[in-house]
């Protein structure tokens, strides 16, 4: 299981002058601050995680100016440096989800948007995911992800969401640098709920197979 261990390598120097300059940023989100304050919300970002969010923007500062001002409103945000994403088909990321969970290390941040759930990566996942799907035994039954990586960017949900119904959070960002999975864990996601699909689908009956020939009664309304 070392490989779901989540990096704990201590901040650098330069990560630390990072975060220290962040002080004079917007001040941001009172009533997320306040949830902040002795709870827990899984499926509410936190002050650390927007920061976290908005440092993939080419200008977080602005990003959370702008996040300040219209809380509720989808933001666009590039892939590739801070963090890739999967998208998939929302009943096979449920399923993904229920293995990562279940028997693996959990995830990383993870969306739901327009019917489609975002599980959010390491940075060069979404180039080296479909490789290794092409020649996983599986792979043909994985119903294709969208992979996005450098040069995309994504939408993301409000950071707080109108509608329960609507895009919102499943698992919301709550640190500055939260653990994402890479493409090993991803596919071992993906094999793992298309595996416990096949099996649910397989059912076993111990009579013999009907005679095709043989009548057959309704008894629905005997008394």
């Amino acid at each position: 299981m070392s490989a779901w261990l989540r990096d704990e390598t201590p901040l650098s120097p330069a990560q630390s002058d990072t975060d220290e300059r962040r002080t004079d940023r917007p001040d941001i989100f009172r009533f997320l601050r306040q949830a902040d304050e002795g709870r827990h919300h899984t499926a509410h970002v936190t002050c650390a995680g927007a920061d976290w969010l908005a440092s993939a923007a080419a200008s977080p500062r602005s990003t959370l100016a702008l996040w300040e001002a219209r809380p509720a409103a989808p933001a666009v945000l590039p892939c590739g440096t801070v963090f890739d994403v999967v998208n998939v088909d929302m009943l096979f990321g449920r399923r993904m989800l229920d293995r990562l969970w279940s028997e693996g290390p959990g995830t990383g941040p993870v969306a739901v948007y327009r019917g489609r759930m975002l599980l959010f990566a390491a940075p060069g996942t979404a180039q080296r995911l479909p490789s290794l799907l092409h020649w996983e035994e599986w792979g043909d039954a994985v119903p294709p992800p969208l992979c996005h990586g450098t040069g995309d960017a994504v939408t993301i949900p409000p950071l707080t969401p109108l509608e329960p119904a609507g895009p919102r959070w499943v698992v919301a960002p709550d640190t500055r640098h939260p653990w994402l999975p890479g493409p090993e864990v991803m596919l071992w996601a993906c094999v793992r709920a298309v595996r416990a699909a096949s099996a649910a689908d397989v059912r076993i009956s111990i009579f013999p197979p009907a005679d095709q020939d043989a009548k057959v009664y309704d008894v629905s309304r005997r008394r």
